[in-house]
């Protein structure tokens, strides 16, 4: 038993009669090392360690946290949650799931992740800035180049007879490359994502975004006009986290988004299915359970192109019969849990990225979208979002391409996805979304 999971217990032997608890609790280190120049611009570390408690009481929820785990400091946290239920209005919905067995799920932390040392850190983020220098002309240096990683424990325990614990490591390499040419300046970024600063591939990072920034230089505002576009993995990802967005079943409970009540309807065509997956072996956010302790799994939202569903917490299931998806997601211990996505992504095609290109004829690809948070929205489901990339001719990349403007609808993307490739890649810094190329009709590009 850790530190961690015995106060948890100590939290629930104080529940009261008639009241449910559940307590979770996060122990947590992270370094983030961030080069510049040839030196180190900043390092910093920090532990969350902490517990949130949530009291079900004449069905209303209240909710403290704390990072103090002594036992005063506990016990004014769950007076405040108390409180804090006895002051909320009650609703049918507020419930606490019953504890169900969830499998194991291998490969969350890497042993080696606790090794490291800050020298053996600030080495990997000196080393993936002057990889980017290294590269030669039209690379130019770095806007940021930032190694990072966190290690620790996440726990949770029920009245309802949830009682689990996870160690988890993660850690990522990322660098904004730019490049400078007669033409002007660009930038673009390269991640690598892995469960331990020792296996961070920091040169594939370098590598990726020297070359996304050099294809960039020279970019011209594009004509105006409907046009075949091909989406590059990390857009697809980003585009992805709107959609999913849209398909959380709290935000159709408050008429947010455009699906609601579209169950069953195609969306998509056939060679189109869409899954949220909180056991995928590669995602950054897998976990054998949820943020309210129920087993994760794989949720298909579309299938076949089909509406299938939404993705649940306990709460949203209960207001609709059914149960959830597994899909209750934390920010730390501060905050109760919402619906959310875990690793959402779409089936991949068999196509290469290649293929698409030589299918796509002359088109437009999108390798970086701006503004997407203002500029796409998943309760109209309009998308008007600045983008720059390169023309598409004779399968193969051309002309650059900047300024632009991506307009249409979510049901214009869904209803054009021609193909879908076979490259699919999680994504970190796209919300943990997963991408691969794909192919799309039906969007309008233009010079802003």
């Amino acid at each position: 038993m850790s530190e961690l999971t015995d106060v948890l217990d100590r939290v629930l032997t104080q529940a009261l009669p008639g009241e449910a608890l559940e307590v979770y609790g996060v122990d947590r280190a992270e370094t983030t090392v961030r080069a510049q120049d040839g030196d180190v611009e900043s390092l910093s570390r920090s532990r969350s360690r902490g517990v949130g408690i949530r009291v079900l009481a004449d069905g209303a929820f209240g909710y403290a946290h704390t990072s103090d785990l002594g036992e005063e400091a506990l016990a004014a946290t769950l007076a405040a949650a108390r409180r804090n239920a006895a002051a909320a209005d009650p609703d049918e919905a507020n419930v606490l799931p019953d504890a169900a067995d969830a499998a194991p799920l291998a490969g969350l932390l890497d042993p080696t992740a606790a090794e490291v040392g800050v020298d053996e850190r600030v080495a990997l983020a000196l080393e993936l800035e002057a990889a980017v220098r290294a590269a030669g002309p039209p690379a130019k240096g770095v806007d940021a180049a930032i190694v990072g990683d966190g290690i620790g424990e996440e726990a949770i325990a029920t009245t309802s007879g949830i009682r689990d614990r996870v160690e988890r490591s993660e850690a990522y390499a990322l660098v904004e490359a730019l490049c400078e040419a007669e033409s002007g300046a660009t930038s673009a970024l390269g991640v690598r994502f892995t469960r331990s600063p020792r296996t961070l591939d920091v040169a594939g990072a370098a590598a990726e975004a020297v070359e996304r920034a050099a294809r960039l230089l020279g970019g011209r505002k594009p004509p105006s006009g409907a046009l075949t576009v091909v989406l590059d993995p990390q857009v697809t990802a980003e585009l992805l986290g709107v959609l999913t967005g849209a398909l959380n079943a709290e935000a159709v409970q408050r008429g947010r988004s455009l699906f609601a009540g579209r169950v069953g309807e195609r969306l998509a065509p056939a060679h189109v299915t869409l899954v949220d997956d909180g056991r995928h072996p590669e995602g950054p956010s897998s976990a054998p359970r949820d943020g309210e302790g129920v087993p994760t799994g794989r949720t298909v939202l579309l299938e076949g192109g089909v509406l299938a569903g939404f993705l649940h917490d306990s709460r949203s299931a209960a207001r609709e019969g059914t149960a959830s998806t597994g899909n209750a997601v934390r920010r730390g211990h501060q905050g109760p849990p919402s619906v959310g996505p875990s690793n959402g992504y779409l089936e991949p095609g068999t196509a290469s990225p290649e293929a698409l290109l030589a299918e796509a004829g002359e088109a437009f690809y999108c390798q970086q979208v701006m503004g997407l948070h203002s500029g796409a929205d998943p309760a109209s489901g309009q998308i008007s979002v600045g983008a720059s990339g390169l023309m598409v001719r004779d399968g193969a990349l051309a002309e650059p391409v900047r300024e632009a403007t991506i307009a249409g609808t979510i049901p214009d993307l869904l209803a054009g996805i021609v193909a879908v490739g076979r490259d699919l890649r999680f994504v970190p810094v796209a919300g943990g979304m997963g991408g691969q190329t794909l192919l799309v009709d039906g969007l309008t590009l233009s010079g802003s």
